[in-house]
């Protein structure tokens, strides 16, 4: 490859970096981390948390975070080098498989914690709203809670359905 298909290649795999770090950001999860994976999944061989907070220019602890967070869900690997102390990694040997994966871990923890969060409000709001000279308002936001509630124990019925698990098998 000469220097100007080299050039041509790590801007597209930087612009592409960008994309899945914007992507990963919308959907909550931070623009480091969809860097990172996007970075490693275009990469081939495995990159120490150096190498990696280099070509991006991010600090090594964030690389180090980013990563143990992809890590935990399944999208990356840890590998190692013999005779060296550094961490490397590679991104997942199935990534579409390990990516439906760690997005429904995503999703159920997102919604879990919206879960406790709801249930809390609901029992409040229930207490408050006990007797026949309730606040208009605060009787609409009781109303809307239990319909949020609803959706919620639909949503994960939807995400615990064993027709899903056929489709997205871990």
């Amino acid at each position: 490859m000469n220097t100007s298909e080299k050039q041509v290649a790590k801007e597209a795999k930087m612009r592409l970096v960008e994309v899945g770090g914007r992507t990963s950001q919308d959907l909550g999860m931070g623009r480091i981390v969809g860097q990172i994976l996007v970075y490693l999944y275009l990469t081939d061989g495995n990159c120490s948390l150096d190498e990696i907070g280099e070509e991006l220019g991010l600090s090594k602890a964030a690389v180090s975070v980013a990563a143990r967070q992809l890590e935990s869900l399944g999208l990356l690997r840890r590998a190692w080098k013999r005779g060296d102390r550094k961490n490397y990694y590679r991104t997942a040997d199935n990534i579409a498989n390990a990516l439906q994966q760690g997005l429904l871990t995503f999703v159920r923890q997102k919604i879990q914690s919206a879960a406790t969060e709801l249930d809390y409000v609901n029992d409040m709001l229930e207490r408050a709203t006990g007797n026949s000279n309730t606040d208009p308002g605060a009787r609409f936001l009781f109303s809307r809670v239990k319909r949020a509630k609803l959706l919620r124990d639909r949503t994960i019925r939807v995400m615990e359905s064993p027709l899903l698990k056929i489709f997205v098998k871990p």
